[in-house]
């Protein structure tokens, strides 16, 4: 499903040029749980941007389900973004004052659809992540592990192939963690959504199917 060939990726910082990223070549099967670890500065969240086409490399090539990013426009970009990924944050990125519903469906709103045409499917997923008792709760008054609940249906509301997340347990407990991982999990056992994410918990690798450790920037 994923593929990136020959990736470099260089930053400019104070006037010198850094390489984050240095000759990656990867494969991620359709249906894969993939964890992205190692340490602090290695290059993991640079990947899952350019997979997620968030931002582009240097140089190299990433194919996803045979289309080549470097090859769309602006708008096949955006959409590739709003409809065939979903992304999970660290932070939630929740709209604080919207509910869980209207959180869970504002990418379909953005995308000039009805909220009401995804009702069904909205119920869904509040009953896949387990917020049916707050669904008409705010975001400001939820925890950590239910704002992260919530992000994760709001990925999932337009059917992605591809889910990316980012540090998805960074801000919670060991116990919020476990639930979170498990419903991950879930969703790619169940689903057959294919998920990358980026961690630093080397107990969240054992809930994916494969790791792909970086080191300087490059695979080891």
């Amino acid at each position: 499903m994923i593929k990136a060939q020959s990736i470099f990726k260089t930053f400019t910082i104070g006037g010198e040029s850094v390489n984050v990223l240095n000759d990656i070549n990867i494969e991620i099967n359709d249906g894969e749980f993939v964890s992205v670890t190692g340490a602090s500065g290695s290059g993991k969240s640079t990947l899952l941007y350019l997979l997620g086409a968030l931002d582009a490399p240097t140089s190299g090539e990433i194919i996803v389900d045979g289309t080549h990013l470097s090859k769309m426009n602006d708008k096949q970009t955006s959409e590739y973004r709003r409809k065939r990924v979903g992304f999970v944050f660290q932070f939630y990125n929740l709209i604080q004052n919207l509910t869980v519903e209207e959180n869970i469906v504002l990418p379909v709103v953005l995308d000039g659809k009805k909220a009401k045409g995804y009702a069904a499917k909205s119920d869904e997923l509040i009953a896949l992540v387990g917020l049916e008792n707050v669904r008409k709760q705010k975001g400001a008054l939820l925890s950590g592990g239910q704002q992260q609940r919530v992000a994760i249906a709001r990925a999932l509301i337009n059917d992605p192939h591809i889910i990316l997340a980012d540090e998805p347990i960074g801000n919670l407990d060991s116990v919020k963690s476990a639930e979170i991982m498990k419903l991950l999990q879930k969703i790619n056992r169940e689903k057959g959504v294919t998920i990358v994410q980026v961690t630093h918990s080397r107990e969240s690798v054992g809930y994916g199917t494969r790791e792909i450790r970086l080191q300087d920037g490059k695979v080891v």
